[in-house]
């Protein structure tokens, strides 16, 4: 991991939220609270877990040796008490409580240096473990972990009947000019 990585990550995050958000609005109400069989239910079930998730990270992360500026906007976000938790009962409270979960992201990894990968972040688990982890593959497990859930979610969208479209990385890598071409 790198900052420049967490950088793209959290844009791409952005993205796939919103293409996310857009499609699941496309969804009555039942539909994306039905039990789908899947580990958090449904699909609303699953991504409040995902900001749960990312939020809980945040939490943990602010607890960083260097304080992060960004850090001051978790007060915003209360820190979850369960995986399971609601955030929000409705698609729109939680596609607002996520554009604001992703802008603090976007604000928090833009701080972040080289130097700060390497430092160890202690944290609780939820089951009360302690942990003391390098920053860097944490930071990168945090972005992991969304990219897994929101996957889970563009095929139970899909399966509902509503196609997320590209999903890949890959579209938010820019084109890099060959400069030993034009030689």
């Amino acid at each position: 991991m790198t900052p420049q990585t967490a950088v793209l990550m959290s844009q791409y995050s952005r993205w796939m939220n919103q293409r996310i958000f857009e499609a699941a609005a496309k969804l009555t109400a039942d539909t994306l609270r039905a039990d789908t069989g899947a580990f958090f239910g449904s699909i609303l079930g699953t991504l409040n877990h995902l900001a749960v998730g990312d939020t809980l990270w945040l939490h943990r992360f602010a607890q960083h040796p260097h304080r992060f500026e960004a850090s001051a906007g978790l007060s915003a976000f209360e820190r979850p008490t369960s995986l399971r938790q609601t955030l929000s009962s409705d698609l729109a409270g939680l596609g607002e409580y996520r554009r604001r979960l992703d802008e603090l992201i976007a604000q928090w990894v833009a701080e972040i240096r080289p130097e700060h990968l390497t430092v160890a972040v202690a944290y609780i688990s939820m089951a009360g473990v302690s942990f003391s982890k390098e920053f860097g593959p944490l930071l990168q497990h945090f972005f992991n972990h969304q990219t897994h859930h929101r996957g889970q979610v563009s095929t139970l969208l899909y399966q509902a009947g509503v196609d997320v479209g590209v999903t890949d990385l890959l579209a938010l890598i820019p084109e890099s000019v060959d400069q030993s071409a034009s030689l």
